[in-house]
């Protein structure tokens, strides 16, 4: 289904307004996919979508049910900023806090002056990836090299006065959270954001998973960094056991879409178990005002990127693996669509169009 048939059966649903319903919209969200599917474009995918107490959800090709494990990419950001948020409730952490307070190693130049927020917001000038990703991927180099390469990498801009979207940065908040705790990342979301909150089909990294557990990505749409494609690259590309155990606190997380809408639910309507609700509100607000891009705590903030109809209050993220998952409290929605074609791909032709016509739907 291209734009055009998209746009057309939008309007088609919005001229019958009065006698169109939510499954109407979300059938035909559906039937974008399905397409895909048919096509012989897309090989697997998830839509699951709550609307007030309804929930819709379907899977589609060998994806099999709608629990099926996809690789999260980027959205894992937004479960790493969580855990930061955790240790903000307890007093153990300030956003304000400047980062070599916890890594006193870090402390060279404007190092000094980057706070955890600006780790969390994309604003501390840390670079996305290394310059030398490539050649520590290739080497199955430990996540402790990455770290130690993100403390030394140079910085693009002064501390908090660009927007520039950064791995690196997530990655020094995620190393905060362990040298706070003193426990590795993946146990400390699964003991305090997964388990609290019943994400039974979620772990950082394979966890208790087997690889044979989770969809396979299409990794000859895949991004330069994760290998774009390059058989050369198939030890350490995205479907590679190296990638899937080494969990990058950026983009190693693994889940079912009804568990990333679960976390997703927790943050729109903060039930305590994770988080106060002040701590959640907290990062859903714009910490970036006057910059490129509105951003809270580990969230890209609405509507740019989500639903066309999306309000201003909506929040969400996307992986680069295909994936994406936003939540909009105006109209009490979630909505998490999984998929193996990377976004270069699907985020024209499956991301942006379902989510638009899911955002439309009342």
């Amino acid at each position: 289904m291209n734009r055009r048939s998209i746009l057309t059966l939008l309007a088609s649903l919005a001229a019958t307004k009065g006698h169109s319903t939510s499954p109407d919209y979300m059938q035909a969200a559906a039937q974008i996919i399905q397409q895909q599917i048919d096509d012989g474009i897309l090989a697997s995918a998830v839509l699951h979508v709550r609307q007030g107490k309804d929930t819709f959800q379907q899977a589609f090709g060998k994806a099999g049910n709608a629990d099926a494990i996809f690789l999260l990419a980027s959205i894992t950001k937004t479960m790493t900023a969580t855990a930061a948020m955790v240790l903000a409730d307890r007093g153990e952490l300030r956003l304000t806090d400047p980062v070599m307070k916890f890594i006193p190693e870090f402390n060279e130049g404007d190092r000094k002056k980057i706070t955890i927020e600006q780790l969390l917001t994309h604003t501390s000038g840390l670079p996305d990836q290394l310059e030398n990703n490539t050649e520590l991927r290739a080497r199955h180099a430990p996540l402790a090299e990455f770290v130690q390469g993100a403390i030394r990498t140079p910085l693009l801009f002064a501390p908090g006065t660009k927007y520039h979207y950064q791995s690196m940065g997530i990655l020094l908040a995620a190393e905060i959270v362990e040298r706070i705790t003193k426990t590795p990342l993946p146990d400390f979301l699964a003991k305090e954001v997964f388990t609290p909150l019943g994400m039974t089909h979620t772990a950082l990294g394979l966890g208790h998973f087997k690889l044979a557990d989770t969809i396979r990505c299409q990794t000859e749409h895949s991004a330069p960094e994760s290998g774009a494609g390059d058989p050369h690259a198939a030890s350490w590309d995205w479907n590679s056991p190296y990638w899937r155990n080494l969990t990058p606190p950026w983009g190693g997380a693994h889940g079912s879409a009804a568990d990333v809408a679960r976390f997703l639910g927790s943050l729109m309507h903060p039930p305590g178990q994770v988080l106060r609700e002040e701590t959640a509100r907290l990062m859903l607000q714009n910490h970036t005002p006057g910059l490129s891009a509105r951003r809270g705590i580990g969230f890209a903030l609405g509507p740019e990127g989500f639903g066309k109809n999306c309000s201003q209050q909506s929040f969400g993220h996307s992986g680069s693996t295909g994936t994406l998952a936003w939540a909009d409290p105006a109209t009490d929605t979630t909505c998490v669509i999984l998929t193996s074609l990377p976004s270069r791909v699907s985020a024209q032709t499956i991301l942006q169009p379902v989510s638009d016509v899911v955002s439309a739907a009342r």
